[in-house]
């Protein structure tokens, strides 16, 4: 037993659970996400945190995470964070190990918050009080009557001054969607997100199309995240007004660094429930003040709220449609957009949020 409060117990279980509708980007087609859920417990207070992964990694945690997490000091999450990136040496550290270690480091961090009854973002520190957001949906198997009504209800119910949607699954249709996406959403600037589905000089048509058509202002994943001479390419030769981002898929400091590195991205992306939580998020928003490039965090923004205050540069957060929907299904305090912003509730401690676990019964696995 090391000194301190030690951690007690760690526990994990997955929930599917269906989507309202079909769904679709221009690389993967699906009809349910799984949310998979952490406790951590020490000195009679219990974190939470999750990942969206498979619910394989439920498993992993309590096999292998876990071990590398009892009897730490709960006040030292950097050492739990280290521990378990050793214990996954052998299985390789990205893909669904990172996520199994994200979700544990951010239930490790909500309950050294808890322990300090502090909220989450005052013992992070912030440089701002609350986060802007961009509302993200718009899948490919939308009618244009879906698309028109989702957009238009970020812009016009929850404020967002920017809106995303997909592209990619039938290229000859995306001028005509983004023209009816436009058309709905007025003045908002209108952001795409390929997910990795065009080759460069695709992508880099569509970029100037696009631009002259729709003024849109963000073109995400053009090509795959792992052709950074083709991201790089994209950025150097699309419209100056068309800003390049990338990155939901970084696993490691070393991803981000790469990405900076070759220059491939005008927005570095990254989300806390793969990238190692909130330990390894801050790790990267460190990574772009020093590249001297703007981060964005993607999706689960229940999770990113408070560690996003705490990034000098930080651009926005993705509002992104399935994860808000299950965030505020099955957590109590799931933070409201307004006028475009979200902010971390700092009358409760920790992230702020309760699981419900009565409601979520239904979809366990």
């Amino acid at each position: 037993m090391l000194d301190g409060l030690p951690v007690q117990a760690v526990s994990a279980r997955a929930y599917t659970i269906p989507t309202d509708a079909p769904e679709a980007d221009g690389t993967f087609t699906w009809t349910k996400t799984t949310l998979v859920f952490v406790e951590v417990q020490a000195g009679g207070k219990t974190g939470m945190g999750y990942t969206y992964a498979d619910a394989s990694v439920a498993e992993l945690i309590e096999s292998v995470l876990a071990p590398a997490t009892l009897g730490r000091d709960a006040m030292n999450v950097s050492a739990a964070w280290t521990g378990m990136q050793r214990a996954v040496r052998n299985l390789g550290r990205s893909g669904l190990a990172s996520c199994g270690i994200s979700a544990v480091d951010i239930a490790l961090w909500d309950l050294k918050a808890k322990l300090l009854d502090l909220p989450l973002a005052r013992l992070l520190g912030s440089v701002r009080d609350s986060v802007p957001i961009y509302g993200s949906g718009g899948f490919t198997t939308y009618s244009d009557e879906q698309l028109r009504a989702q957009l238009s209800s970020w812009v016009e119910r929850d404020g967002c001054g920017a809106v995303k949607m997909k592209i990619g699954t039938h290229p000859e249709q995306d001028p005509h969607r983004v023209a009816v996406a436009k058309k709905a959403i007025g003045a908002a600037a209108l952001f795409v997100d390929a997910n990795g589905a065009l080759s460069a000089r695709q992508a880099l048509h569509f970029a100037t199309i696009f631009a002259g058509s729709a003024d849109i202002r963000w073109f995400e994943e053009p090509v795959s995240s792992d052709d950074l001479p083709g991201l790089r390419f994209v950025r150097d030769n699309a419209p100056y007004s068309v800003d390049i981002a990338a990155g939901e898929y970084v696993y490691t400091q070393d991803d981000a660094r790469n990405m900076l590195g070759r220059g491939a991205v005008d927005v570095q992306q990254a989300d806390a429930t793969r990238c190692g939580g909130i330990t390894g998020f801050l790790a990267i928003g460190t990574l772009c003040e020093a590249h001297h490039t703007d981060l964005s965090g993607h999706c689960a923004p229940s999770l990113h709220v408070a560690a996003a205050c705490a990034i000098p540069r930080f651009r926005n957060l993705e509002w992104f449609h399935d994860h808000v929907r299950i965030e505020h299904m099955l957590f109590e305090g799931a933070p409201v957009p307004r006028d475009g912003n979200i902010k971390p509730d700092l009358s409760r401690p920790g992230l702020g949020l309760a699981f419900k676990n009565a409601d979520a019964e239904q979809y366990a696995v």
